[in-house]
């Protein structure tokens, strides 16, 4: 699906063009991006965009200071619009194939911090390496839960998945825990054999809750003991926690998968005296993309990330 020079496509009827051209424009929130995107000169997009905005009865994008941003109208078709495209574009792939050298797509990935900073190189290496012209976004879980997937936000989601719409598609893919974490020569690691959870419960804790939260299941479980915990507060991410409980004596937590972080930054994990649930890792997608060869290459490459041993479709 391919906006010609004039922006007009060859017969007559509905102009599906525009729609393409809509969901760029949205996305890059640019005349001179969508442009490039498109092929078109910036003469060329902005007529497109004329167009656009005559048929929506909406101006779309508008100026706000040195750039542009879409007006509420735009935002709130911008999901039913980028279904669209997406279903159009799985419509006239061939018998399901795609050529990943010669592909240009972007695609949005709903992630944790913790997921891009141990694995996005290894993503952002293997798209580059299969295929140059696909750019990927990604998109910090948000503090409001909205139906990013069906809305087409986010065309992937990576984490511990607990979407509400049920027709979205979940594949698990591993099993984390949670590991604690502390400076190094912290008092709790004094010791050879770790600490109890009655030395656990007396250290000063700092929570990671993109909700804000200063609770949560070690809480519950310290409970089960009759042990309660101080929590001086909490932070949205499990990165920046880290460099908090570097310069602090707080004590922290951190998923086993993200232990190489906190190594990093010359902290020391060490396994959490409680019984505590395994997180459910996956990731999930809207089944709109079911037959999308395309987006069936970025689940690869995703689950190759914590399967390698497996590369289904």
């Amino acid at each position: 699906m391919r906006v010609t020079q004039s922006g007009t496509p060859s017969g007559s009827g509905l102009d599906l063009n525009l729609l393409l051209a809509l969901d760029v424009l949205l996305e890059e929130s640019s005349v001179s991006r969508a442009a490039a995107r498109l092929h078109l000169s910036e003469p060329a997009m902005s007529r497109t965009l004329s167009r656009i905005r005559k048929a929506l009865g909406d101006p779309v994008l508008v100026r706000a200071g040195r750039h542009m941003v879409p007006t509420p109208h735009a935002l709130a078709v911008q999901g039913e619009v980028r279904a669209v495209v997406e279903r159009a574009r799985a419509l006239f792939l061939a018998g399901g194939r795609v050529d990943l050298p010669t592909l240009t797509r972007t695609f949005t990935v709903l992630a944790n911090e913790s997921f891009t900073a141990v694995h996005g190189a290894a993503l952002f290496g293997r798209v580059a390496a299969e295929a140059p012209g696909v750019r990927l976004r990604f998109l910090a879980e948000s503090h409001v839960d909205v139906p990013a997937l069906r809305e087409g936000v986010a065309d992937l989601e990576l984490g511990v998945i607990d979407t509400r719409s049920p027709e979205v598609r979940v594949e698990h893919l591993a099993d984390e825990m949670m590991l604690a974490v502390a400076r190094s020569g912290h008092p709790l690691l004094r010791g050879g054999d770790g600490p109890t959870a009655r030395r656990f419960a007396s250290a000063e804790h700092l929570i990671v809750s993109r909700r804000g939260r200063l609770e949560g299941p070690v809480d519950a479980a310290l409970a089960e003991q009759g042990l309660t915990r101080r929590v001086v507060g909490s932070v949205g991410t499990f990165p920046a926690s880290l460099f908090v409980l570097r310069d602090t004596d707080l004590v922290g937590l951190i998923t086993s998968q993200a232990a190489s972080l906190a190594t990093a930054l010359g902290l020391r994990t060490f396994e959490i005296p409680l019984e505590l649930p395994s997180l459910p890792f996956g990731m999930a997608w809207h089944p709109r993309h079911d037959a999308d060869p395309a987006h069936a290459w970025l689940r690869r490459c995703a689950r190759g990330l914590l399967r390698p041993e497996r590369a289904p479709g």
